[in-house]
């Protein structure tokens, strides 16, 4: 596939801890900003909601892992090539996948061939909402696909945000008492982006 649709100028990706609000916010911008943006979806979603296995077994979670970073690059293409004109929402990135990763981020870039400068500048800006886990609040109850605890849900957060502010354009959204003031500090931050 052509690099053009790779290097789509306006990609905005949403990432973060598991239970922060990724997906009710992409829908909830979706909704508030309207036709200037196209959401992504979820490819870890997909893949888990359709039945493909979900195992912490090495091989297994490696072979899970590279099928979402797969189908997360291959979503981006096409939703670009389907709306050239509209900025590209991401509910998750291709980097995520590195953290989720056995052996960690460097063993995940180079089973890829790829790395992380490359895979970071497929996009515009990086928005990470924290996940409510950080708050000791809940995070059951959004994604019926997520397994994680509240401890294991940290853990994620901290790496994903460890790895994510590398992006010159990163933007934190801190756990909050309340949703709804995280979500207008983040509707703030992608009008400003569009």
């Amino acid at each position: 596939m052509s690099g053009a649709f790779h290097n789509h100028a306006n990609k905005v990706v949403l990432t973060g801890g598991p239970g922060g609000g990724k997906t009710t916010a992409a829908d909830l911008f979706r909704r508030e900003i309207g036709e200037q943006i196209i959401v992504v979806p979820e490819a870890a979603t997909l893949l888990f909601s359709g039945g493909f296995p979900r195992s912490q077994e090495k091989y297994a979670c490696e072979a899970g892992q590279s099928a979402i970073y797969s189908v997360q690059k291959n979503l981006e293409d096409v939703q670009a090539a389907l709306y050239p004109d509209r900025t590209l929402l991401c509910d998750r990135g291709t980097v995520d996948s590195a953290v989720y990763w056995p052996e960690g981020p460097e063993s995940f870039f180079n089973t890829m061939d790829t790395n992380l400068q490359k895979e970071l500048s497929r996009y515009k800006a990086v928005v990470f909402f924290q996940s409510a886990a950080v708050g000791g609040s809940s995070i059951e109850g959004g994604n019926p696909i997520r397994n994680e605890n509240l401890k294991e849900a940290m853990v994620l957060d901290e790496k994903l945000e460890q790895i994510w502010s590398k992006h010159p354009n990163f933007f934190h959204i801190p756990h909050e008492g309340s949703f709804f003031t995280k979500m207008e500090q983040a509707i703030k931050i992608l009008r400003d982006l569009i």
